[in-house]
């Protein structure tokens, strides 16, 4: 892999990607540079607060309402789940659970736990569970 870079003054920031065949690293690496655009709109202390993508370790469901968690703190979203699904759609989450949306760039292992459950270790220390039912979509991450 080659890396160029260059600055052009008056212009975005624009990406490139150059590639002989299109395959799932490629595909891997376009999402997580798609992801570095994504942030949140969290409410913390009836402040609303703009969170990247790339801070967030999970997205959770609790009672019908959606958190956001930080490597420290915890945020309340207001979004339905239905506009959650489509703003990380593609951008290194995955859900792995009916309840639970998992930053991929921040997880550093799965174990393989009881009753066919998977035990996913995040950089943060904390351990999250994946149910049966997305142990297919996690398993694609690795």
């Amino acid at each position: 892999m080659q890396i160029v870079t260059r600055q052009v003054e008056g212009k975005p920031l624009t990406v490139t990607i150059e590639y002989p065949e299109y395959t799932d690293p490629v595909e891997r690496l376009i999402q997580r540079i798609e992801s570095l655009d994504v942030s949140f709109c969290a409410v913390s202390d009836d402040r609303q607060i703009r969170i990247a993508a790339s801070d967030v370790y999970y997205l959770e469901s609790v009672d019908r309402k959606l958190f956001l968690y930080t490597e420290h703190d915890v945020y309340r979203l207001d979004l339905s789940s239905s506009a959650l699904e489509k703003l990380t759609d593609g951008s290194g989450f995955v859900r792995i659970s009916r309840t639970c949306i998992m930053n991929t760039a921040h997880l550093t292992g799965i174990r393989q736990l009881k009753n066919s459950h998977l035990e996913a270790s995040l950089d943060n220390g904390e351990h999250l569970i994946v149910s049966r039912k997305y142990l297919r979509d996690i398993k694609k991450c690795f």
